[in-house]
């Protein structure tokens, strides 16, 4: 097993660099969608939030009202902690799973875990490499005024929100550069890919190949 950790801020280009892992053979673990299933209906982790914030978090349905639990962390460091030392441990407990799992399946697996809060969450997994995709603070403002429609205050409060770029970069192994075209950040993900994945694992593209995936 090779296990690659990618983080990036929002709008940095880190979906773009994680699909073209995909595309060379690598399981992508995404700690987005691991989030949400931590929190899901019936497991202990949505109890324990209800049970601390009350049960206006719950919607109709059993699920999580993010919308109500947003407003009431939003600004309030105190609390966000408090939400972060339920949903933290309980997304680090699914990864762990899914990467036995996927060690499991293919004992020379590629694994990329596609975690944005890497430096925030502490993540404790023991990779072979972190790869940090990296856009300055303007750039990332303008994509996502420009692309995801966001009102530019919007969008600066959700970087601020976010571990400093200098945090960020502090911990790479590997920064790809994410300010210029896509065909630019593609071309760096795939020289990464053959000069450390491969070297490191020479069936990296025999189980799957280019464009494939295990």
């Amino acid at each position: 097993m090779y296990l690659i950790g990618l983080t990036g801020g929002i709008a940095s280009g880190k979906s773009t660099v994680a699909k073209r892992f995909a595309e060379h053979g690598a399981v992508v673990i995404d700690a987005d969608q691991l989030a949400r299933a931590a929190v899901a209906p019936g497991t202990e982790a949505l109890a324990h939030i209800a049970e601390i914030f009350g049960p206006e978090v719950i919607a109709a349905d059993g699920s999580l009202n993010r919308a109500q639990l947003g407003s009431i962390v939003f600004g309030d460091a105190t609390a966000l902690s408090v939400l972060n030392n339920v949903v933290h441990p309980a997304v680090r407990a699914l990864s762990a799973q899914a990467i036995a799992a996927a060690q499991l399946d293919n004992p020379h697996v590629v694994i990329v875990y596609d975690v944005p809060l890497l430096v925030e969450a502490s993540v404790g997994h023991p990779f072979d490499l972190i790869v940090v995709v990296h856009a300055d603070a303007e750039t990332r403002v303008r994509r996502m005024v420009e692309l995801r429609g966001m009102v530019e205050a919007d969008a600066r409060k959700r970087i601020s929100s976010q571990a400093a770029d200098a945090d960020r970069l502090a911990v790479a192994d590997v920064v790809i550069d994410a300010m210029g075209s896509l065909e630019e950040t593609i071309a760096q993900v795939d020289l990464l890919w053959d000069q450390s994945v491969s070297s490191h694992h020479s069936f990296a593209h025999s189980d799957a190949g280019v464009g494939g995936a295990p």
